[in-house]
C-alpha cells in the first residue's frame, strides 16, 4: 500500500470514528494521517517523495489562488477606471514541463487566471502560445509565468 492510499484510509477511518463524512472530519483525518505517516517514515527506512509532493500541491493551490486574486483585481481595476491600461499581446513561452499532465495543468491554470489565455501548444510540446491582456513587457510576463505557475506545476506533478 502506498502512502497516499494509507493516508486516505486514515482519513476514512477518522471520519467513521467521528460518525460522519463531512469535509472537516475528512480533512482533519487526512492531516492526522499525514502526520502519522511522516512520523512512521524512519521506522520503514524508505524516504518517500509523497511527503514533499503534498507540500508542493499545497503551495500550488495557495499560490494559484493568490495569482487569481491579484489578476482579478488588476482586470477589474482596468474595467472600472476610465484609462485603458491593457496592452494585449500574443506571447510564445518555451515550456520546461514535460508530461502531458503537467502541460495540461499549466495551460488550464493560465487560462483560468483573468487576463491570460492559453491559445495553443506547439506540436513538439516545447512552446505554449499565450494571449496576455497586460503585456507591456512580454519577456517579463513570460518570466513571471515560468518562475510562477510552471515552476509550481513542475514541483507538484513531475517526477524528480
Amino acid at each position: 500500500m502506498n502512502n497516499f492510499s494509507a493516508n486516505l484510509l486514515f482519513a476514512a477511518v477518522w471520519a467513521i470514528f467521528f460518525g460522519g463524512f463531512t469535509w472537516l472530519t475528512v480533512l482533519s483525518g487526512f492531516v492526522l494521517g499525514y502526520g502519522i505517516l511522516w512520523l512512521l517514515q524512519p521506522l520503514t527506512g524508505v524516504q518517500s517523495p509523497y511527503f514533499k509532493r503534498v507540500w508542493y500541491w499545497l503551495k500550488l493551490l495557495i499560490m494559484f489562488h493568490y495569482e487569481l486574486l491579484v489578476s482579478s483585481i488588476q482586470v477589474i481595476w482596468d474595467i472600472v477606471t476610465p484609462t485603458l491600461h491593457a496592452r494585449p499581446a500574443i506571447i510564445d513561452m518555451p515550456l520546461d514541463v514535460k508530461s502531458d499532465t503537467g502541460i495540461l495543468l499549466v495551460t488550464n491554470l493560465i487560462s483560468l487566471t483573468p487576463g491570460t489565455l492559453s491559445i495553443d501548444v506547439s506540436p513538439d510540446r516545447k512552446t505554449l502560445k499565450i494571449h496576455a491582456m497586460f503585456a507591456d513587457d512580454p519577456e517579463a510576463v513570460c518570466d513571471a509565468l515560468k518562475s510562477g505557475m510552471e515552476r509550481w506545476v513542475i514541483d507538484a506533478v513531475e517526477d524528480t
